[in-house]
């Protein structure tokens, strides 16, 4: 089992500012403190968007300032569609994104004179999450499609208990909400696919996955779906498969890096044009190894164990 994030998560707005006297840099500078070698970079930028990322990047954020004293980061996570929203009018300095922006979003940008720059900065497997009291052990995607499109509403219907299913998912601005939607309920690469399925008007939509972490937690009915790094013991883990023909795989840092488990993800930083400055230095400091062993703390997949 992969740590919990919990005890990493800093409040969904992070403004830690540290100010020191250091000399003996040149300008722009950017090393780890445990080398003893002081950096001149300076400067303050926001972080906003999904709320997954949040907690990845609130630690890199305190990192990243305790080894620069003079840079202030504010991290916050209201969702990837509000990040991608403050990106295209201007009020943030970095997006964080938990899916890939459409290309409707950087026609709008465009229109404004932004242009997206991607850059890939972890991969995180989608867990589907149940009550560890729960006998259900695998689902494939057409019974999770039913589920969260009010098709199945009886847990015995996929071999479970005779009680209503209680199904829960994020808020509209969450990527996680657009991603699942996409891949899962609508099945996206299928035979079976449908563009035209979306949520049931019986789905419990929720602002933040450490609410709906903590509903199933309480709740021996509910299903949900979460980042791996929110994964913890108060919840079982699905094992997941397209179609009933598969083999379930479960979500962990090991199926995600060979492609066996089927949800998963990239997780994205987006800035207005190719970065330049301090945010380039953080952001270089997050695709590092020290910042990727971070990832991989948190219960992400990193960048360098995928042979990228």
């Amino acid at each position: 089992m992969f740590k919990s994030v919990k005890k990493w998560l800093l409040p969904l707005v992070l403004m830690l500012t540290l100010v020191a006297i250091l000399a003996g840099c040149a300008s722009n500078t950017t090393t780890s403190s445990t080398t003893g070698t002081t950096s001149t970079l300076s400067g303050s930028f926001k972080v906003i968007g999904s709320n997954t990322i949040t907690p990845l990047s609130s630690i890199w954020a305190e990192n990243f300032m305790n080894d620069n004293p003079k840079v202030s980061i504010a991290v916050s996570g209201p969702g990837s569609g509000a990040g991608i929203a403050a990106l295209i009018d201007g009020t943030t300095d970095v997006c964080q994104a938990s899916r890939k922006i459409k290309d409707s979003e950087i026609a709008t940008a465009n229109e404004k004179g932004v242009q997206p720059y991607e850059i890939k900065v972890a991969t995180d497997a989608l867990s589907v999450v149940v009550n560890p009291v729960n006998p259900v052990q695998e689902l494939t995607f057409a019974q999770l499609s039913a589920i969260y499109t009010g098709r199945i509403t009886n847990w015995k219907e996929v071999g479970g208990n005779d009680v209503t299913i209680v199904v829960i998912g994020r808020d509209t601005n969450s990527g996680t909400y657009a991603y699942f939607l996409e891949e899962v309920v609508q099945m996206a690469g299928m035979e079976t696919a449908d563009k035209t399925l979306q949520y049931g008007g019986n789905v419990l939509m929720l602002p933040s996955t450490e609410e709906g972490i903590s509903q199933v937690a309480t709740n021996a009915r509910a299903i949900f779906y979460a980042g791996l790094g929110y994964i913890n013991d108060t919840v079982k883990t699905l094992g997941i498969k397209k179609t009933a023909v598969d083999t379930a795989v479960s979500p962990s840092l090991v199926t995600a890096l060979d492609g066996t488990y089927p949800i998963s993800r990239a997780l994205y930083y987006y800035t207005n044009r190719e970065p330049t400055g301090v945010i380039k230095a953080y952001i270089d400091y997050c695709l590092s190894a020290e910042g990727q062993k971070v990832v991989e703390e948190t219960g992400f997949v990193p960048l360098n164990k995928q042979g990228e």
